[in-house]
């Protein structure tokens, strides 16, 4: 994985269920990873097995969906020589405004 985040980072994300309260419009994507026009957003993040909660589009808007998704799994995947990237330039947002965006 290219920019895999520090722990410091993955622990400035909510623990897992702590945003359950708050609709999915409305919640908060902290970390943005992408590759080959698969786009993961992680919101909150289970630090014992480094699992995230968020959104994820497969290259597939149709079939895109919340859910569940490792981190480890993200720094297995590779096409060729690319890998998984962080986007370093990502700033915190609320998941309407990064839907809107992207439709």
């Amino acid at each position: 994985m290219w920019n895999e985040p520090t722990e410091k980072q993955l622990d400035s994300l909510p623990k897992l269920y702590e945003t359950e309260h708050i609709p999915l419009e409305d919640k908060i994507v902290k970390m943005h990873f992408f590759l080959c026009g698969c786009d993961w957003y992680a919101v909150e993040y289970n630090p014992e097995d480094h699992l995230f909660f968020g959104y994820a589009n497969l290259n597939d808007k149709q079939s895109a969906e919340w859910g569940y998704f490792s981190l480890d799994e993200l720094k297995k995947i590779k096409v060729s020589f690319m890998q998984v990237d962080r986007d370093l330039h990502w700033q915190n947002r609320p998941f309407k405004e990064v839907y809107n965006n992207a439709i």
